[in-house]
């Protein structure tokens, strides 16, 4: 994908070098805001351990520490300065405070499912931590879900290409996964913009209707 900062050879590399290290480190940076492909990286964990080079329990652990730790760097950072920083980003790009208001709403009426199922759809993996800190998620439900969500979504990447890579080239899984997150991406935007949208209407049809009528 384009805005990640490592190839899949990069990364091929540095995990054949530095082994679990590279999955633990990279996934923790990516769950706490910084652009890395850390579904890539687990993707390249598994596929090592299923060619014995890596053990695919230590691989799985590394990954479910990094994301649970990388998440809870991510949303102190967001729950400390989180807010004060989207809306100068807000006012930058000329985004209303009360859209911004209204985002913040709606994810945090959805924070639960966001930080348990958002690993799984690029670039809401990198932002659900410091989201859940803007929108002031309670701790101890953060924690819950962040725990949960890191290992269902390792489990089911390392053994996806535990598995499946011993049948599949590593490319083409790695695409296929890419190709998955940007559609349920696109899946939540359009979700979140219709959503967004219907409120506005609302909000506009209560402020015609107390109008004085002539």
């Amino acid at each position: 994908m384009s805005f990640e900062l490592l190839s899949l050879e990069t990364i091929q590399e540095l995990a054949h070098e530095y082994g679990y290290w590279v999955i633990f480190s990279g996934i923790a940076l990516e769950n706490t805001g910084v652009p890395l492909p850390g579904e890539t990286i687990t993707l390249v964990g598994g596929f090592l351990a299923g060619s014995g080079e890596l053990n695919y329990w230590f691989v799985l652990a590394s990954a479910i520490t990094g994301a649970v730790l990388g998440d809870n760097c991510g949303y102190w950072i967001g729950k400390i300065g989180g807010w004060s920083f989207l809306l100068r980003l807000g006012g930058f790009f000329r985004i209303p405070e009360p859209q911004l208001v209204e985002v913040k709403r709606q994810f945090s009426e959805n924070a639960a499912r966001a930080v348990f199922f958002g690993r799984f759809v690029a670039l809401l993996r990198i932002f659900a931590g410091p989201m859940a800190g803007i929108a002031e998620m309670p701790y101890s439900q953060f924690i819950l879900c962040n725990l949960a969500g890191a290992a269902v979504w390792a489990s089911v990447m390392v053994s996806l290409s535990f598995f499946v890579g011993r049948i599949i080239p590593l490319e083409t899984l790695v695409s296929w996964m890419a190709k998955f997150g940007i559609a349920v991406l696109l899946l939540v935007i359009a979700w979140i913009g219709v959503s967004i949208w219907l409120e506005s209407r609302k909000i506009k049809d209560v402020s015609i209707s107390d109008q004085p009528s002539e």
